[in-house]
């Protein structure tokens, strides 16, 4: 009974793992049996692969084929295993030599006329391969440019099975990958359009400049969405592997660009109020797919009208945002998915939002109870509140007179220059991922400068979480002052900060 093998990627979330497929010929009815834990996208895959593999000119074997794929206890999600299933059965009919199949990862689905169609997760799925020690991997031509961003392994595009029946036969090369082209990044609104609101605008700077969360709070019109899509122009542009992970996460959710794959700029994502549960967080059926707060990971997640969205939906943020990754569990297996990013809560301060807080018709009861929708632990976990009054004039000299983003991100990255420094020692990249823990033990501040601290904290003002924030805060207000430690300026701002409320 001739068996082949072939071998391709099975992704967890971002996580890839090496899948053997084994091609088993038989006797008997002429059947095909998948085993191995597929799901119905790819039991499908044996009808597909037989069409395209007559279709392209090969004989069918006759008689029983199992096709298995291993490890069986792992789940096999999705459609692009049909390239490997094609080449391991084509190699234990003898059709193809198996040689070139060795430390191959074969990746792509199948047309039924044998063309191969681009799937998701392609590089996670190489970075897994590459980092399982195989040299070569065949991806659909039409992801190429996502395949050649992966270094260490050569990298080849099928456009058509016959191009890899030929590939295997050695007689023609595939497509090579095109030589990285650099992009322009994509352009971002300038924060010399926001009129007016400078305490907005610095706790904006603030937000920047040490990674920390911010609420906006303000009647319609005053400029809460504008100086949030703003933001991502102040932060420092992704290195080389944040730019990886985050890409990843974008492949495996099917959103990169054709063209320009690879993330450079701090992503912004602002889901609509409406957004499920399972949208937000990341879910399905099957193995969870990657939701909104993930695609904002290394970047932004804008929550505007942040009241309308529900009890339910955010307060699944709040483990998030201390652990800066979520974890779902199914049936069929747990994904985690990254989500560190930064958090933008936007809303007015009553239900009839009038331009005019004089114009309000609603009962003081009405506006608590529309601001409660933001629960104690959530607005604990936002370090920046800020509240936001309508413009009395529009003065055309004004817009010139205000400072650009390219200016407020030169001081924002000579802070985070200084923080990144600081915590260089212990892995931390800004001052929002600092513990509190070791705020308190190994960078004490002077007990003078702790004091409004403890005040707060002993009539209730402030929380533990709170406290540490207010820490943070501090440490970035230092750096952008260019201060080594904080003192009590700083803490008495951050502190001011926190004590804002919304209403």
């Amino acid at each position: 009974m001739p068996i082949a093998k072939a071998w391709s990627v099975a992704l967890l979330g971002i996580d890839g793992r090496v899948i053997e497929i084994e091609a088993d010929l038989g006797g008997g009815l002429s059947r095909v049996t998948l085993v191995g834990l597929p799901d119905a996208g790819l039991r499908e895959a044996k009808d597909r692969v037989r069409s395209a593999v007559r279709n392209s000119g090969q004989p069918w074997p006759d008689g029983k084929v199992t096709l298995g794929l291993s490890p069986a206890n792992l789940p096999k999600v999705g459609s692009a295993y049909d390239l490997g299933i094609a080449a391991a059965v084509l190699a234990a009919t003898g059709s193809v030599p198996a040689t070139r199949l060795l430390g191959t990862v074969l990746l792509g689905e199948l047309a039924l006329d044998g063309r191969v169609r681009p799937v998701r997760g392609v590089l996670p799925g190489l970075l897994a391969a590459r980092a399982a020690g195989y040299e070569r991997a065949i991806v659909p031509a039409d992801s190429l440019v996502e395949a050649g961003l992966v270094d260490g392994i050569d990298v080849a595009g099928a456009a058509h099975l016959r191009d890899l029946v030929a590939w295997l036969k050695n007689e023609a090369e595939l497509v090579p990958p095109e030589p990285s082209r650099s992009s322009a990044p994509p352009a971002v609104p300038d924060l010399a359009d926001v009129v007016g609101q400078p305490e907005a605008r610095w706790a904006l700077e603030v937000a920047a400049a040490g990674g920390h969360h911010l609420l906006l709070t303000g009647p319609p019109g005053v400029g809460k969405t504008m100086l949030a899509r703003r933001l991502p122009g102040l932060l420092p542009p992704l290195s080389h592997e944040e730019s990886l992970e985050v890409t990843a996460v974008h492949s495996v959710d099917g959103s990169l660009s054709k063209s320009s794959p690879l993330v450079t700029v701090p992503p912004f994502v602002a889901p609509h109020h409406s957004i499920t549960v399972a949208a937000l967080i990341g879910g399905g059926s099957g193995l969870a797919a990657p939701g909104a707060i993930s695609r904002a990971h290394r970047g932004v997640l804008f929550l505007d009208e942040v009241c309308e969205f529900g009890g339910q939906r955010l307060e699944s943020l709040r483990t998030v945002l201390e652990e800066g990754e979520v974890r779902i569990a199914r049936v069929k297996g747990s994904i985690t998915y990254p989500a560190r990013f930064q958090l933008i809560l936007a809303t007015n301060p009553c239900a009839c939002a009038p331009p005019k807080e004089a114009d309000c018709v609603c009962s003081p009861t009405a506006r608590r109870r529309y601001l409660g929708r933001l629960s104690g632990p959530l607005l604990d976990r936002v370090d920046l509140r800020v509240r936001l009054r309508p413009l009395s004039a529009i003065n055309a000299h004004d817009t010139g007179a205000t400072e650009s983003s390219e200016t407020v991100r030169t001081r924002v990255l000579q802070a985070r220059d200084r923080a990144a420094h600081r915590w260089q020692a212990h892995g931390w990249r800004s001052n929002s991922e600092v513990p509190g823990p070791a705020l308190r033990r190994e960078f004490t501040l002077a007990p003078d400068a702790t004091q409004l601290l403890d005040r707060a904290m002993d009539r209730g003002a402030l929380s533990g979480r709170g406290a540490d924030r207010c820490l943070r805060i501090a440490w970035t207000l230092a750096d952008l002052d260019g201060e080594k430690r904080p003192g009590t300026d700083q803490v008495g701002s951050a502190l001011a900060f926190r004590e804002r409320v919304a209403a």
